[in-house]
This record gives C-alpha cells, sequence and structure tokens, in this order.
C-alpha cells in the first residue's frame, strides 16, 4: 500500500470532495511504512514539522487556508533532503532513498500548487 495525495475542496455544505486525477498520473506520498518511517518520524519532527508527523497517527487533511504554511514545511523538508534521507529509516541505499524522498515531496508539491488554487490537500 502506498500514501496517495489529492486534493480536496470544501462543498456548501462543509463536506469534502476530493478532486478527479488524470489516469496515469502518479500521486504516490510514499509507501504506507513512511507514516512513521520518513514523515512522521523524529528525525523530520526535529526540523519543525508539523503537518507530515500527523500521518504517522491519522490521514492528512491541510485545510485551504494551511496550504502557504504546508508549503513552507516541505519547502524546509527540500531544502534539506539529504539530512532528511541520513535521518529516516530506509530499507534501501541512501542515494535510493534520496530519490524515493525527492519524487514524493515532487508530488505533493504539485498537489499544493493546485489547492492554492481551489482548495486543500489531503494525504491519506
Amino acid at each position: 500500500m502506498s500514501l496517495l495525495v489529492d486534493v480536496f475542496v470544501r462543498e456548501p455544505d462543509g463536506k469534502r470532495r476530493i478532486i478527479d486525477v488524470p489516469d496515469g498520473v502518479y500521486q504516490s506520498g510514499g509507501f504506507e511504512s513512511w507514516r512513521t518511517t520518513v514523515w512522521g518520524s523524529e528525525f523530520v519532527r526535529s526540523l519543525g514539522a508539523r503537518f507530515l508527523p500527523v500521518l504517522a497517527e491519522d490521514d492528512l487533511y491541510v485545510e485551504a487556508e494551511d496550504v502557504p504554511e504546508f508549503r513552507r514545511e516541505v519547502a524546509l523538508l527540500r531544502s534539506r533532503l539529504d539530512e532528511v534521507a541520513h535521518g529516516t529509516q530506509r530499507p534501501r541505499t541512501v542515494e535510493e532513498h534520496r530519490h524515493q524522498i525527492d519524487t514524493r515531496l515532487r508530488i505533493i508539491e504539485e498537489s499544493i500548487r493546485k489547492a492554492l488554487e481551489i482548495g486543500g490537500v489531503l494525504i491519506w
């Protein structure tokens, strides 16, 4: 299993509606185990992340008004990518792990760009 990254909008009745993505669009936010081994890891928490560590306990819903702050958190992780790759649990080499994190951050960043226009980000 893998974590999915989606964009959602709030309907007038307050319910969330997930925006459809085109077929073939890769939207993985990492392996299910990354909830605790990467995004919810002590290392990522030590950098000051507060959104992604939620995944260690639950799905992450970033409401529209919090998306700019979430973007800053993701930018922080990107700026410290080598350290994140070294500081989190990995079944592969550091280089492969770094590549996987980079790929997942790009997917999250793309969802953030869409969400800034229309809504929030869901990682589940």
